[in-house]
């Protein structure tokens, strides 16, 4: 009984671990991105303290965001995710 509880814990350490790993990632049109290293505009305000996401539209539309820095996820209602860097 005991080696069963050993495995049993084992096997969900290991399904925990899994779990994580996938959470890491968002994976979208064939690519694979860092949920490290991209945040919603939202994000992106709150961590650089930018008044509201109406500023990082208007550096996306204005192109001080360039296009390789956006991504936009269609299967979550077309989310824009930019890469976490500063832009300004």
């Amino acid at each position: 009984m005991l080696s069963q509880l050993n495995s049993t814990e084992q096997l969900l350490e290991q399904n925990q671990a899994l779990i994580q790993q996938a959470t890491a990632f968002l994976e979208t049109q064939g690519k694979r991105y860092s949920l490290s290293e991209w945040v919603t505009l939202k994000e992106y305000a709150k961590r650089y303290g930018l008044e509201s996401i109406s500023v990082i539209s208007n550096w996306i539309n204005r192109g001080i965001i360039p296009a390789e820095d956006i991504v936009i996820v269609e299967e979550l209602n077309d989310l824009k995710l930019i890469k976490d860097k500063v832009y300004k």
